[in-house]
Order: C-alpha cells, then structure tokens, then sequence
C-alpha cells in the first residue's frame, strides 16, 4: 500500500487529469454545468448515511476559530457551493491523500444536488451548515436570518438525519451575537469560524492560494476554503504536500477537536 507522500505525489496527477473533464477554459469561478438528468430521489439522498449532530464542547467558546495548538493538526474547511464535479474532485484529491476535510453547504446547493451529501458522509468527511442562500447574514433582520439558518438545517436533515455538526455564517467571518444566538436556538452550540483565509474566491493563482496559507498554517488550524474555484483545485495537491512536510495532518473539525 502506498505510503502518505506518495499518495500526495500522485493526487498531483490525479487532479491534472480530472480537472481537464472537470473544467472549461475561461474564468477561474467555475459555474454549474449542465449535468446528466438524475434520478436520485431528492428526499432520500443521504438514506442510509447518518450525518453526526451539533454537540457542545466542553472550554470552547461560542465562536472556534482554531484548534488545539499543541497537536499537528488543522481542518481544511469548504464552503460547499458551485458545480458539483469540481466538489467530487476536491473530495477524491484530500482522500487520494489520505485527508478528510469540513463541508458548510449552502442549502439551495444542497437543493440543486441533493446526492452530494451522500458523496461527502461518504468519504468520511464533515458537513455543515452554510445558510440557505449565502446572502450576508451578520446584516439581515431577526426573522429572516433565523429562516437562513433553519432552512438550510431542514435541508440537511432531510437529506442526512441531522441538521449537520457545524454552523458557519455566510458571507462573514464570525456571526454577531444575535445570529450566534440564532445558531444555538436552531441546534448549532458553536460557530464555526477559522484562522486562516486562503482568500481563494479572489482567483489569486494555484501558488497564491498555497503560499497563503502554507505561510499562515499551525497546529490547530482552521482554513477557509470555497468549491467551485479552479484555483483551490489545482492548489489542492500541493497544499497537502506542503502540509505533509511539516508534519500537519488535514483532519475534520470534528476530529480536530476532539
């Protein structure tokens, strides 16, 4: 069986070749593409697959942006939004490489492509709560912003059994104290919030987006990631090569934590 460093020189490869199906030249936002009729049944895509439900953690704040700092580990977090075979890549590169990785789905994308929850319980990888419509709401009235996030829970729930192990708030780094409120009413005791910006939507370049965070990364670690940008695809390999050679292992939050 191979071992991790190779794996990662291979995931190399691996994306080269995938994202040649996976993406059309032009901007580096990848949108959705047109994708074959399917035929999941929207309201049993999870079936089978139980995603673990929000619970406290004992001396964590109401907000987590990182880890312990004590152990090598950090949790590659995505915003789960965009063409799904640009996810599905993401995912098949971190577990070719033996990572595993935190999904905050926006829950119109859930809507769009219901069996992408199965793909990511899966392959063993964290899913989340990322609003329903991705609309800034740190901004948004009471009203509304509790439906953002209880809409995206009942979609989760449908589709998995749970209303997902993490809340992060959309389009904001960490939630005000009314939608950090929201969150705990809905199921959600922390927010999940991060350490570390790879600024990826920005489309700097492949290296940009490695070199930002190889330059911030530490044990303990929460990276903000998004799906649907070519940049972070092509990043990827290299990102978990540069966390492999100094000993920093990509986890779930979950596992990060515990």
């Amino acid at each position: 069986m191979p071992d991790r460093r190779s794996a990662l020189r291979a995931g190399a490869g691996f994306v080269v070749g995938t994202i040649a199906t996976a993406c059309s030249p032009g901007p580096t936002v990848v949108h959705p593409s047109a994708l074959p009729a399917r035929t999941t049944d929207r309201r049993s895509a999870g079936a089978g697959i139980q995603a673990p439900p929000p619970r406290a953690l004992p001396g964590q704040p109401d907000q987590i942006s990182h880890g312990p700092r004590d152990r090598p580990r950090v949790a590659l977090t995505f915003h789960g939004q965009g063409d799904p075979s640009i996810a599905t890549t993401i995912l098949d590169t971190a577990e070719h490489a033996g990572a595993r990785i935190t999904v905050l789905a926006v829950g119109s994308w859930l809507d769009e492509h219901p069996d992408i929850t199965r793909r990511i319980l899966r392959g063993g990888h964290d899913l989340g709560n990322h609003t329903q419509r991705h609309l800034d709401i740190n901004t948004m009235p009471e009203a509304d912003a509790r439906a953002e996030i209880q809409e995206c829970a009942d979609r989760l729930r449908r589709l998995t059994g749970s209303i997902g192990t993490w809340f992060r708030p959309s389009r904001a780094r960490r939630a005000t104290p009314l939608v950090s409120r929201l969150a705990r009413d809905v199921g959600y005791p922390h927010v999940l919030s991060y350490d570390v910006d790879s600024l990826d939507y920005t489309s700097p370049g492949a290296s940009a987006v490695t070199r930002k965070i190889a330059d911030e990364v530490r044990n303990g670690s929460v990276v903000s990631l998004h799906f649907g940008y070519a940049d972070t695809v092509v990043a990827l390999p290299a990102l978990l090569h540069a966390l492999d050679r100094r000993g920093l292992s990509a986890v779930t939050t979950t596992e990060l934590l515990s």
